[in-house]
């Protein structure tokens, strides 16, 4: 069919074709988002990614970013970035399996499994990309995944895509997880858990997790996207913040957060490696990153390991933080890391309290349903390096004054 103006149009056809058309009214499906304070928007960033920055023509202190080490703008990285796009071009132009795999990939999976401590390792282009790959790369029909209710979208979506059983327990409960993993008769188990949760901040609780999937014959996921470069010796992570080892372990974490740049990798067994180059489809359909990108995360990684300084000004930071604020109506949660929740409860209060800040010159995000719970929208005030004590004076003061 054609519409007035002579271009093709799109014709809707439902089983029952005296179903009215407006149920497939994409415009009343928006409306209410809105209506719900669901609906999300985009703002425009004119600045490079720091603690200051200016978005849609106005100047904020932002407590917006995963980018927790201050090195997204940091000269040594955007230096590095100008050396690899002399040396390398810009586009990777293939596929890692076709001829898309440069040295500077090959360099930086060697370097990123030495630091992790950990046999192999294998770039992806982004964190839900590697999920997505790891998980449907190893477990399929037959087979049973078992998940932290408050995990990832992209680990809830990687196992329904893999068509293994998920089964999904309790937040953080060894109990429950123990009783799934004990009733289970699959072919293979693989437990998936963030390593920090990154919406509530918290520790997944890996020494008795490992412990659970080695007395059941099962893998353990380890997605350390927030917590890769800011816990651990060096910035190594979360299985060195436990000083945890384990050849059960599949250790996931993204190099777009503290590492200041793109990207993701799994660092794992010889074989679980070589199974996901031969096998994960994310992986092996698309074309690689841009080298210049791997050439920079060489530097990034080398400022993660000798600057400790940027861990221990957040970890300064964020205890300043919970002792300057004095919640009477909202709820501050339990984190011990760069993520601090303040948990509002309705979609439109948290809205609101993120819109009153904004008038003040603060940024930060009311994060609501889907991505958490019904009835917990909360602000989730992401900390910073590049953050000063001033800052989260100011901050403070002004969350203080609006309770």
């Amino acid at each position: 069919m054609r519409c007035s103006t002579g271009s093709a149009c799109i014709r809707w056809v439902t089983a029952d074709p005296t179903h009215p058309m407006s149920s497939f009214d994409l415009a009343d499906e928006i409306a209410a988002l809105a209506a719900g304070g669901l609906q999300r928007g985009r703002r425009i960033l004119e600045t490079p990614q720091t603690a200051r920055v200016t978005v849609d023509g106005r100047d904020y202190l932002a407590f917006c970013s995963n980018d927790y080490l201050g090195l997204a703008n940091h000269p040594r990285l955007i230096a590095a970035a100008r050396a690899g796009a002399e040396r390398y071009g810009v586009g990777a132009g293939a596929s890692h399996l076709i001829l898309g795999h440069s040295t500077a990939h090959h360099a930086l999976e060697d370097a990123l499994a030495r630091f992790v401590q950990l046999p192999r390792a294998l770039l992806f282009s982004t964190g839900y990309m590697a999920n997505l790959g790891i998980v449907t790369a190893l477990v399929g029909r037959g087979d049973a995944i078992f998940a932290d209710k408050l995990n990832h979208a992209s680990l809830n979506d990687a196992a329904l895509l893999s068509r293994a059983e998920f089964k999904r327990y309790p937040h953080r409960d060894l109990a429950a997880l123990e009783r799934l993993l004990a009733a289970s008769h699959a072919r293979r188990k693989l437990v998936v858990t963030d390593a920090v949760f990154s919406m509530d901040g918290d520790l997944a609780p890996l020494p008795e997790l490992l412990a659970l999937c080695e007395r059941h014959d099962a893998w353990l996921l380890l997605d350390d996207a927030h917590g890769f470069g800011v816990l651990g010796t060096g910035g190594r992570g979360m299985l060195s913040h436990f000083n945890a080892t384990s050849p059960c372990v599949i250790y996931m974490a993204t190099l777009g957060k503290a590492a200041g740049v793109c990207g993701a990798f799994v660092a794992a067994e010889g074989e679980v490696i070589e199974t996901l180059i031969q096998r994960a489809r994310p992986y092996i359909y698309t074309t690689a990153t841009p080298p210049l990108l791997a050439h920079t995360l060489l530097v990034s990684l080398d400022l993660i390991a000798t600057e400790e300084w940027r861990r221990e000004r957040l970890t300064q930071l964020a205890a300043l933080l919970r002792a300057r604020l004095h919640m009477k109506r909202w709820r501050l949660l339990p984190s011990p890391t760069a993520i601090q929740p303040l948990v509002i409860g309705a979609n439109d209060a948290a809205l609101g309290v993120s819109s009153q800040l904004a008038e003040r010159g603060l940024l930060v995000p009311a994060i609501r349903p889907p991505t958490v719970p019904r009835g917990t929208a909360r602000l989730r005030i992401s900390l910073s390096a590049a953050h000063d004590v001033d800052d989260i004076e100011r901050l403070a003061t002004a969350l203080n004054e609006l309770q």
